[in-house]
């Protein structure tokens, strides 16, 4: 399965609001009331990527093929979705089932746009959404500590034991009101959670949903909530999610940089977003350039080169051979692969090369 980010956040936010504009193969039903989305929304969103096109204008393709990352717009969630308030139980569940979340907060005013939880406060909103995660998370922790207590405490199974101790520090951090992803966790130690999926260690990028006379600098709300953000070492992105859906409705490309203009944008909030989440899945792209096509490929960050062949088709990886690699920038400023090759800056590479984020390459295999 793909890895995903899912949208979330408390009702009436703009969340389906900035699924739709992310999506064009799914729509998801925005009105002005709770949990006008129950079910999940699932939508392949491309990954805007100059680099694509500068490899086009050199190789003159059939086409070019753009990478792709999954978003799920998931119901809004309430105060109290921990203990199953407002479907909570369905809504976390949910989000226990992506690798990353994509938090949309209010940062406007409007009396038209329904709010149960009194004025406007985007650092209580995050608290709430974050309180919940944590609430969920303790259960399961809980729940877990109880399976292993009585091997880890009879002092024969020392795995049992690490395990335990790992398990407490967590439900120590969790208590503090504290989510898991800040509490530092090694490779080793979280094994121990591995299958309980915890929601408040899944990596978090925040949406600040403004007004549209506060896009390219914000207001007094995502101020706020941006000096809670870099507290938390996460990221923020300042949007207005109902200008960003009406720039991709627009078929025209002229019309939407106008439109682009008169806000001034150099380029749609979107791009920054899909970028960003990108990152925070850890993904990173390569490249095939041929007649054919120009396309780019979506791994994982520290694949090597059978595992990143695999992307294409599994014969590539099972059949593995070698990776000729050219660097981006070398392919672009020596104009193509023949003249990359002519001045030596096309590698051979074995199965050890670890693919690294613009290289373009060419694999060879035997099946």
């Amino acid at each position: 399965m793909p890895l995903r980010a899912g949208i979330v956040g408390l009702p009436n936010v703009g969340k389906s609001t900035l699924f739709n504009a992310l999506s064009q193969n799914v729509k998801a039903p925005a009105s002005n009331y709770r949990f006008c989305t129950i079910d999940p929304n699932i939508g392949l969103v491309d990954v805007p990527d100059t680099r694509l096109q500068q490899l086009a204008d050199i190789v003159l393709p059939n086409r070019i093929i753009p990478t792709t990352v999954e978003f799920v717009d998931i119901a809004g969630l309430v105060k109290g979705a921990s203990k199953g308030e407002g479907l909570g139980n369905k809504f976390l569940a949910n989000i226990r089932e992506v690798d990353a979340i994509v938090h949309v907060i209010r940062c406007f005013e409007d009396e038209n746009i329904l709010r149960e939880e009194g004025s406007i406060n985007p650092v209580g909103d995050k608290e709430i959404i974050d309180a919940e995660l944590q609430l969920k998370d303790l259960d399961s922790v809980d729940k877990k500590i109880q399976k292993v207590e009585k091997m880890a405490k009879t002092g024969g199974d020392s795995k049992a034991k690490a395990e335990y101790e790992i398990l407490l520090r967590v439900k120590n951090h969790l208590e503090q009101g504290k989510n898991v992803r800040d509490l530092g966790l090694n490779k080793e130690d979280k094994i121990a959670t591995a299958d309980i999926c915890l929601l408040t260690e899944k990596p978090v990028l925040y949406i600040a949903n403004v007004d549209e006379n506060s896009i390219l600098s914000g207001n007094q709300y995502s101020q706020k909530l941006q000096k809670i953000v870099d507290s938390d070492g996460s990221q923020m992105i300042i949007l207005n999610n109902s200008i960003e859906a009406q720039i991709a409705e627009m078929e025209s490309e002229e019309d939407k940089l106008l439109f682009q203009k008169e806000y001034g944008l150099d380029q749609p909030g979107l791009h920054v977003l899909i970028r960003a989440t990108y990152t925070l899945l850890n993904l990173i792209t390569y490249f095939t350039a041929g007649v054919q096509e120009v396309r780019a490929w979506t791994i994982v960050r520290g694949w090597k080169a059978p595992q990143a062949a695999g992307v294409i088709h599994s014969d590539f990886e099972r059949g593995f051979i070698r990776a000729e690699v050219i660097k981006f920038n070398d392919y672009i400023t020596l104009k193509g692969e023949q003249a990359c090759k002519e001045n030596g800056k096309l590698n051979v590479e074995g199965k050890e090369y670890v693919v690294t984020d613009g290289d373009v390459m060419h694999f060879r295999f035997n099946v």
